[in-house]
């Protein structure tokens, strides 16, 4: 495969595995072509037409030739300059794959999170609600963006003339919907059924080994689910911490969530909504494995680094 071949199987990947379904996928991206169109030349001109063709602000090809053959790879969940010089010393590396954004892929996250948006209302929140809500969150984390040194590893990549690409939002769809088919396959009946069901699986036993497993952040094991829903596995960063009585009032008793801060507990605490944290790093090594296996099936060689539990299912 060609890198330019690796990064559409994950943008199509990421769309099979998109909550909203792929005809809305569509008519968000007919919005954004068509506000492309009235730009100004000047606002054209600077433009990330990949936006145009690629739903996913925060998966690019950072560095490299996207017609170069790919046989053997660097993957994992974040990659900076010590990994790129790894790479560099094992000598025949083709591609490094970042689980999370770098580059120009960092300072698109705040735009996947209108994803979220969806997510929501098809929990039954009014899209209204969930609308204002987000955006604020958006804005809040557009702001917090805003000083990162977003090209680091980017400028490394180009020195060492390494190939360099992130895949995010496409492995978090991939992952949230694995955990969201083995949650209703199995029908957890209190939140200790809820980790259990985790717990089946792979990478959340192996994060248990290192003191990093699905955990209760909010109820306890003896508290019944009620209705589980999965909307903090994917949509760029945590939404907002406002949302939680909006998914009370919606019929929500349980959040999974990769990881929370002290706020959004807090709020889900007030309106009595259990959190289960099934776990940040392990929850983007299942998102991340399920794309490799497909890489793999194409005979490519997989080396995993920087905190990737590396699990196959091909």
């Amino acid at each position: 495969m060609t890198i330019q071949e690796i990064y559409e199987l994950a943008i199509k990947k990421g769309i099979e595995s998109d909550f909203r379904g792929k005809k809305e996928i569509e008519e968000s991206q007919k919005r954004v072509k068509e506000g492309y169109e009235k730009m100004k030349k000047r606002e054209k001109e600077d433009y990330d037409k990949e936006r145009l063709t690629n739903p996913f602000s925060d998966t690019r090809i950072l560095y490299g030739d996207p017609k170069k053959e790919v046989k053997k790879i660097l993957v994992g969940i974040d990659i900076d300059g010590e990994e790129m010089l790894l790479a560099k010393e094992m000598g025949d590396i083709d591609l490094v794959i970042s689980h999370h954004p770098r580059g120009v892929a960092l300072a698109g996250l705040d735009d996947v999170m209108q994803l979220q948006i969806d997510v929501m209302h098809m929990y039954g929140v009014p899209v209204n609600i969930a609308e204002k809500m987000i955006k604020k969150r958006i804005q809040e984390v557009a702001r917090g963006l805003a000083p990162a040194n977003h090209n680091r590893v980017v400028d490394m990549a180009k020195h060492l003339d390494i190939p360099l690409m992130c895949v995010h939002t496409p492995c978090d769809n991939m992952a949230a919907k694995f955990v969201d088919e083995k949650i209703k396959k199995d029908k957890p009946i209190f939140i200790g059924d809820v980790i259990d069901s985790l717990m089946d699986v792979k990478e959340y036993r192996e994060a248990s080994k290192i003191g990093a497993g699905p955990c209760v952040f909010v109820g306890s094991k003896e508290n019944r689910a009620g209705k589980v829903i999965i909307t903090e596995m994917t949509g760029g960063t945590e939404g907002s911490p406002e949302i939680y009585e909006r998914l009370a009032n919606a019929g929500a008793g349980t959040v999974i969530g990769m990881h929370i801060s002290e706020k959004h507990r807090e709020e889900a605490e007030k309106a009595h909504i259990n959190v289960v944290i099934a776990g940040h790093i392990s929850s983007d090594s299942i998102g991340v494995n399920l794309f490799l296996d497909s890489l793999e099936k194409e005979k490519i060689n997989i080396l995993s680094c920087s905190g990737l539990i590396r699990v196959s299912r091909s």
